[in-house]
């Protein structure tokens, strides 16, 4: 009986062993909403305005990347709750990994955000990280036109023109409003499983 049973006994683990291992992960944050402000087009640069909120439970430290291609600056965080400002520091991959990010991505770097109190069971700490990126190959000059052509990630998102620009086209269902500085603002959701792959273009009125 015994070399009947270990056999199964060697597949049942095998198989919990399986099952574990595609277990999905559970979510570090949740609720992200991130507002692009287009600065001027000879610049290149835009600033994000990114909120999240942190759920993963004890954590302390929070992990933004900093997308490849991009050259950030002007960085700053709070804490939505009191308004206070953050510690943070910009990493690589390897010292988020040692920070507690399992997943970092090697090639990656990272700002990393100390959390003024640690997670809470079932609980939350809400952030707004405040950066600008310049990055020529996602907004840029295409005749009169001004292009933001990017891959979103986030569900919720808008995008905000330059003073004095228009809406021309936006590949994506939006929601266009003014704002109270003049400024023309492009809303959206992302309703889909994958990146919303916008293309954005204005015109500068005359």
């Amino acid at each position: 009986m015994r070399r009947k049973l270990l056999p199964l006994t060697c597949l049942a683990l095998a198989a919990a062993g399986a099952a574990r291992a595609q277990a999905p992960r559970a979510p570090t944050q949740t609720d992200e909403y991130t507002r692009y402000e287009l600065l001027a087009p000879e610049t290149a640069q835009f600033r994000i305005l990114y909120e999240v909120t942190a759920i993963t439970p004890g954590a302390l430290y929070y992990f933004n990347p900093i997308r490849k291609g991009s050259v950030a600056s002007d960085e700053s965080v709070s804490d939505r709750m009191s308004g206070k400002p953050l510690k943070f520091e910009e990493v690589s991959g390897a010292d988020a990994r040692s920070a507690g990010m399992e997943r970092a991505d090697l090639e990656t770097r990272y700002i990393k955000v100390t959390l003024p109190r640690a997670v809470p069971k079932d609980g939350q700490v809400r952030l707004l990280i405040d950066k600008t990126y310049k990055d020529a190959k996602s907004y840029f000059t295409e005749g009169e036109l001004v292009v933001f052509s990017r891959p979103l990630g986030i569900k919720r998102n808008s995008v905000v023109l330059p003073a004095g620009y228009e809406l021309v086209s936006c590949n994506v269902p939006s929601q266009v409003l003014q704002e109270k500085d003049g400024r023309i603002a492009i809303s959206f959701m992302n309703a889909g499983p994958d990146q919303a792959s916008l293309v954005l273009k204005g015109r500068k009125l005359k």
